[in-house]
């Protein structure tokens, strides 16, 4: 039996929940051997160390590829993905896949398309066809173009993929893997652990036993000179609300170090009594955390995402997710302080009424993407010469 060699690139925090159940399900089907890759801020340290969690969790990492620049801004993006081409091609040459993975559209994800394509390995895309706000929306459809094989969200994300000329033999939609994850959540909620005690964070031990928000706040890259005036807007709103808050720490993007040095000034100015600042959780931990909190405040796809399954309430603010399809979950704001109090007040009194939304899936991704790679990579080998 002929065993296809698929190796997935996973280049920082959030790609991981995007596609653990899809590496379990990889590592575990008898046609497939695993490759799994490590690259840029997933072995950061101030991004979290996901490293430390997907080694955890019992995956064997075949390379890791140290490829980020310093500076988040629009330079060192572009360096730390010419950089990323550079040492991806190499590990792609010594490790010899008969196929690779790259997941949804941060921005050095161009990096593992690039590094495939241009050696005449099967490139499979996941997550393409949504839209954004933002440079990622270039990325990802950039990513689609270079890709062969297409593993979509959502049958929004499907049509458009082949709208975009793609072949759509090869378009697939699996739903997201980190779906798989929040139904798991969502079958047993309950939260089973202390956050502050299993993950420390820095700030005051606030009462979150009481009720608590969640906060995650990303730059975004067409406006990072921005990044620290809006997230300051935010904190000024969270800490006038006094709600207990669980603050996450930004992704490595443009304009990261105005969010960053934000944070940091008001904590270190205004000593907030309701906010504990946390890098980074284990998925399942962090979509317990989700699920038993009042709302999601800030700007990430997961509001968009598992949110809109687990029937999370959202507070969406600004650009960053402008175009992506999403559920009755989901409240949308500028950056207008009086708009967001208002934005989480009102999100606070309607968890009880948002139901569940299946637009990313119903929690069998991971297995379907593997069985789907089984099959169409060894017919797409068949009928494709390079």
């Amino acid at each position: 039996m002929s065993v296809r060699k698929i190796c997935v690139v996973v280049t920082a925090r959030p790609s991981y929940s995007r596609i653990k159940t899809a590496l379990k399900a990889i590592q575990e089907h008898p046609k497939l051997q695993l490759q799994l890759v490590v690259a840029g801020s997933a072995l950061l340290g101030r991004y979290g160390n996901a490293v430390d969690y997907i080694e955890s969790d019992g995956f064997k990492i075949d390379a890791k590829v140290f490829m980020v620049l310093e500076g988040e801004n629009k330079t060192s993006m572009a360096k730390t993905t010419g950089l990323g081409v550079m040492e991806l091609a190499n590990t792609f040459y010594n490790l010899k896949p008969d196929a690779v993975v790259t997941i949804a559209d941060r921005f050095e994800t161009l990096a593992t398309s690039i590094a495939a394509a241009y050696q005449n390995i099967p490139l499979i895309h996941i997550q393409g066809g949504e839209v954004t706000g933002n440079i990622d929306e270039k990325v990802r459809h950039a990513n689609t173009k270079l890709a062969d094989i297409h593993l979509v969200a959502s049958e929004d994300a499907k049509v458009r993929v082949i709208k975009m000329g793609e072949d759509a033999q090869y378009v697939f939609n699996t739903g997201c893997p980190s779906i798989d994850i929040a139904n798991k959540v969502k079958k047993s909620p309950e939260l089973n652990f202390n956050p502050i005690e299993k993950y420390g964070g820095v700030g005051n031990d606030i009462n979150w036993q009481t009720g608590y928000i969640v906060v995650m706040q990303h730059p975004v890259t067409t406006e990072y000179t921005k990044a620290k005036e809006n997230v300051l807007s935010t904190l000024r709103v969270v800490h006038k609300l006094g709600i207990p808050a669980f603050w996450f720490w930004p992704n490595v993007d443009a304009g990261a170090d105005g969010t960053s040095n934000g944070i940091r000034l008001y904590r270190e100015i205004y000593k907030p009594e309701n906010i504990r600042f946390f890098k980074n959780m284990i998925p399942e931990d962090f979509l317990r955390l989700l699920i038993n909190s009042k709302c999601l405040v800030g700007n990430s796809s997961v509001g968009i995402r598992e949110c809109a399954y687990l029937g999370v309430p959202v507070v969406n603010i600004g650009t960053r997710q402008q175009g992506r399809t999403r559920g009755v979950n989901v409240f949308d704001v500028s950056y207008n302080e009086d708009d967001i109090e208002l934005a989480i007040k009102n999100r606070i009194t309607k968890k009880s009424q948002i139901p569940s939304d299946s637009i990313y899936g119903n929690g069998n991704s991971g297995e379907k993407i593997a069985n789907i790679l089984a099959d169409v990579a060894l017919r797409f080998h068949k009928t494709i010469s390079y």
